[in-house]
């Protein structure tokens, strides 16, 4: 793929971060806020920026992921591509094992799908439409960034996580991170209307990766879980910084009972159960 330096260089730059200390709710740790200033490529989405809602209807399944992260890839390229989207190369090993080309990788918990790969040079490609940067945390990335990866499961895959579609339903900012031992805290804020569907020792993807989430602070409208050590090895949240954005995905399970709710159906299935529902004619 030819195309000059600048057309895939992405530069982060940040100002002069503004600090506010503040206390975690369940521990005696200070904590720092940083304000970090919009990259590039999602300034150039804000003249294309449109309305999005969160995907709350249900959706058909084309691909399916554990939340268990295979491998830390790096960010080789990122830029415009021809077809007026945008190119992000990875480099990869684990994940190009078996890998073809229209394969669903998902990148930071954001199912994507391989344009092209090459095993010499341990790389692959996905292209990113501007609505999956608007959606997604992918638009802060850059040369360098470490992301995390998951092949889509096949049949005899171990389930080890949850069902993680790789539809990113939003995302949510790193409010705090606070050591325990050699555990981490992480607390998440994210919109009053994703909230709704996180629950206490409930699943949620992060970044790709299945968690449990530990507490849901409405007030805040915040969540928090806790990351062991094995775990902070082997993902990219710890990498990340209080004010970064993270990719959130919430139990789908949760979605189809808000449906069946809002359509009627558990209301006319209780009808029928009652016996004053509509009878057959004999």
């Amino acid at each position: 793929m030819a195309a000059s330096s600048s057309s895939f260089s992405v530069t982060l730059t940040t100002k002069i971060p503004k600090i506010a200390s503040t206390h975690h709710k369940s521990h005696n740790y200070q904590t720092t806020h940083l304000q970090f200033k919009s990259s590039p490529i999602r300034t150039l989405l804000q003249s294309t920026r449109r309305p999005i809602n969160l995907r709350t209807n249900a959706v058909s399944i084309q691909c399916l992921f554990t939340g268990l992260v295979e491998e830390i890839g790096t960010v080789k390229q990122i830029g415009a591509s021809s077809n007026g989207g945008f190119d992000l190369k990875v480099n990869a090993k684990t994940v190009l094992d078996g890998v073809n080309l229209g394969d669903s990788i998902a990148v930071n918990g954001t199912c994507l799908t391989v344009t092209q790969f090459d095993k010499n040079t341990s790389d692959f490609t996905v292209g990113l439409a501007p609505e999956t940067l608007r959606k997604t945390s992918l638009s802060e990335l850059e040369t360098g960034s470490p992301v995390n990866l998951e092949r889509a499961v096949t049949p005899v895959t171990r389930m080890g996580g949850h069902f993680v579609q790789g539809h990113v339903d939003g995302t949510g900012e790193i409010v705090s991170m606070v050591p325990e031992g050699d555990s981490l805290w992480v607390k998440v804020r994210v919109e009053k209307e994703l909230l709704k569907y996180i629950v206490p020792k409930g699943f949620i993807a992060v970044d790709g990766t299945s968690l449990t989430v530990v507490d849901v602070f409405d007030e805040e409208v915040c969540f928090n879980f806790m990351l062991v050590a094995y775990t902070q090895d082997k993902i990219v949240v710890p990498m990340k910084k209080v004010g970064q954005k993270v990719n959130l995905e919430v139990d789908i399970l949760g979605k189809y009972v808000e449906r069946l709710l809002s359509s009627g159906f558990v209301s006319s299935i209780a009808t029928k159960d009652s016996g004053f529902g509509p009878k057959a004619n004999h």
